[in-house]
């Protein structure tokens, strides 16, 4: 490995590792905008619609050396996207946040599921022993002797399942659309989560927050140049890495949103718990060396 090539390779790394970060921080300050009185739903719209108008301008600017078409698969990726944004950040604001970003992992397993059911492709053993674990940490984590079978007991953890699922299914269609420029999937995706924000805001029938302007403007200003920063960080590490390499380290994601759990509210996993998320770490960590083969 050359200069050049060593300096990209860390920069990538770090790429990889500042969005994993913020992901892994993001909980809270969308929790402190809801005790100011914005709720989860509208600061994700506020957000995303500003990282939207972002990236349509890029798109605008680049759009003469985009020769691929868009294909109508398209609308099921922004329809995918929407449904897993939301409902993995409703998650982090109704549940326990450490236990729905353990439950939110359990998407390498569906991905390896769907792939074979979309994509062809195969699985391979070491695939099929790290789902056993996955299901078994999924099992422990789930499993309430007063509730009985290991079921999710709260709205927060099938939202976090949902989110797992429907990221899967984002993942597995983005490989569909490999062909797709990165910019035209990038705006799509960024739109997908604003219309699923407004139907949902509409089925809820929720009335706009009564706030100040200049809150309004710091949430879409600040939060989409932070969304803005951790797409275009992660997609740059993506690019210059092993996938398999590149999903180990967005783990990491895990570990700072156990430490801000910790240190910043008063929420502790039962033993149980902490043992079935080991297993579903252990899983995602299989999972994505098991890409080193293939």
């Amino acid at each position: 490995m050359n200069t050049v090539n060593n300096k990209e390779y860390y920069l990538a790394v770090a790429a990889i590792l500042f969005s994993s970060a913020m992901w892994g921080l993001i909980w809270y300050p969308m929790r402190l905008l809801e005790q100011a009185g914005m709720p989860v739903v509208w600061t994700i719209l506020v957000v995303y619609f500003a990282s939207a108008v972002v990236a349509t301008l890029q798109l605008l600017w680049v759009r003469k050396r985009l020769t691929t078409a868009w294909p109508p698969t398209l609308w099921f990726l922004a329809l995918a996207a929407g449904l897993t944004n939301i409902s993995f950040l409703v998650a982090l604001i109704e549940g326990e946040v450490l236990r729905v970003m353990l439950l939110f992992y359990l998407s390498p397993l569906w991905s390896v599921l769907l792939s074979r059911w979309w994509l062809g492709e195969r699985i391979s053993r070491l695939s099929m022993l790290m789902i056993l674990v996955a299901m078994s940490g999924t099992f422990m984590m789930l499993w309430h002797p007063e509730v009985g079978l290991p079921w999710p007991h709260g709205p927060a953890d099938w939202l976090a399942l949902f989110a797992s699922v429907m990221f899967s299914v984002n993942n597995v269609l983005s490989r569909k659309l490999a062909q797709v420029a990165m910019e035209v999937k990038t705006t799509v995706v960024y739109w997908g989560v604003v219309m699923v924000a407004v139907v949902v805001l509409l089925l809820k029938q929720s009335s706009v927050p009564e706030l100040p302007l200049n809150l309004w403007l710091a949430v879409m200003v600040l939060g989409g140049l932070c969304f803005t920063a951790m797409t275009i960080s992660v997609l740059y590490g993506l690019a210059r890495m092993p996938v398999f390499r590149s999903a180990i380290l967005m783990l990491f994601e895990l570990l700072v949103a156990a430490a801000s759990a910790w240190a910043l509210t008063s929420e502790r996993m039962t033993v149980a718990e902490w043992i079935g998320g080991a297993l579903i770490f252990v899983a995602a960590y299989g999972m994505a060396k098991s890409g080193k083969d293939h």
